[in-house]
């Protein structure tokens, strides 16, 4: 045993939640956002513009997403380079094998797939690097036949499970929209501001329709939230830092009192069923979910909101984008979070809840 710790130590092989429920997980989102999410960005770009190059460019980008996150995840577990360089094969075929169901029917399991089986696939490319004399024919190999052949054990299954959890989710909010509109809102939110991946978790279950609207909702009400919130201790950088940006700037913050966040989470709680119950809001985003768990990051949110309204139109299943539409939006994306998040934390400020310099972003 300690010969196999002692080996483990020197591939820097370290098996924890820390390396891969937070560093791979958020490195994943990473490559998601720039493959995936990017491409669809300039996809609806090209479109609404008319400029075919955009369209190009997003296509090529769109169809990276697997390669991406792979290599990604491998950079995240710091493996060398014949590694990081094998999973892009390993990447693609996941992403691939996991967007089918075991019925050979379209399945959401692919970004879910790249997670599981590229930490497998790296972890034992990481394994036998340098340790022969051909290794330049060993490290690809093994990582690549590893990984390959997972995808194609594998991924078929956690396609159909992603699927059938998230169309459990998108089911139980059109069923019980104001209840589910709350949990929604508040685990996505959370999620968000924890150091996981929000949108990771979306793009894993393909979380969209009106469970993905909630999900935008919870992730804007923590965004948007802190950043109004705590403007008195940070000013413009930290409006821009966190609401631009990303909450998670909040969570040293929120270890030292985790009461200064409530008021966002209360927040989410009631911006996610007027999502739900009151505008209809759904992320219909071709990206499949992702931009569900970006919140106003990039105003990510608010693009995947437009980008699947355009779909709808083009595909016929909406007749037209109308004012009502236009603001659920900036109500559920900006000004609600803002005005009762700011509301809330005076409440929690004069009772003593949240003290003078509690939201304070270190430098």
């Amino acid at each position: 045993m300690d010969k196999l710790r002692a080996f483990l130590k020197r591939k820097d092989i370290e098996i924890s939640a820390q390396r891969y429920g937070i560093g791979a997980l958020g490195a994943m989102a990473q490559g998601l956002f720039c493959s995936l999410l990017i491409g669809t960005i300039l996809d609806t770009l090209g479109k609404q513009l008319g400029i075919e190059a955009l369209v190009t460019v997003g296509g090529y980008a769109s169809a990276m997403s697997g390669p991406a996150m792979a290599v990604a995840i491998g950079y995240a577990l710091h493996c060398p380079p014949m590694v990081l360089f094998s999973l892009a094969t390993v990447g693609y075929a996941a992403n691939a094998l996991g967007s089918m169901t075991l019925d050979g029917g379209k399945g959401a399991g692919g970004p879910l797939a790249v997670l599981f089986i590229a930490i497998i696939a790296a972890e034992f490319g990481k394994a036998v690097s340098k340790e022969t004399k051909i290794d330049i024919l060993v490290t690809p190999l093994v990582t690549i036949l590893v990984g390959v052949g997972l995808s194609a054990w594998w991924a078929p299954a956690l396609g159909t499970a992603a699927s059938s959890v998230g169309g459990i989710i998108m089911w139980a909010t059109e069923l019980q929209p104001f209840l589910m509109g709350i949990v929604v809102s508040v685990v996505i939110g959370i999620a968000l501001t924890l150091p996981i991946s929000s949108a990771a978790i979306c793009a894993a279950l393909s979380l969209t329709g009106l469970a993905g609207g909630a999900a935008v909702a919870g992730c804007c009400a923590n965004m948007v939230g802190f950043a109004v919130m705590s403007f008195r201790e940070n000013r413009w950088g930290g409006l821009v830092s966190q609401g631009l940006g990303t909450s998670m700037l909040q969570m040293g913050n929120i270890v030292r009192n985790p009461r200064i966040w409530t008021p966002v989470i209360l927040t989410s709680a009631i911006t996610g069923p007027l999502a739900t119950c009151v505008f209809h809001l759904q992320m219909n985003d071709p990206a499949g979910g992702v931009a569900s768990g970006m919140g106003t990051c990039g105003m990510v949110g608010p693009i995947g909101i437009y980008a699947g309204w355009v779909s709808d139109v083009a595909n016929g299943v909406k007749s037209a984008i109308t004012p009502w539409d236009w603001a659920g939006m900036i109500l559920i994306c900006l000004v609600l979070p803002a005005v009762l998040s700011w509301a809330l934390g005076l409440v929690f400020r004069k009772i003593g809840w949240i003290k003078e310099g509690d939201l304070k972003l270190e430098a």
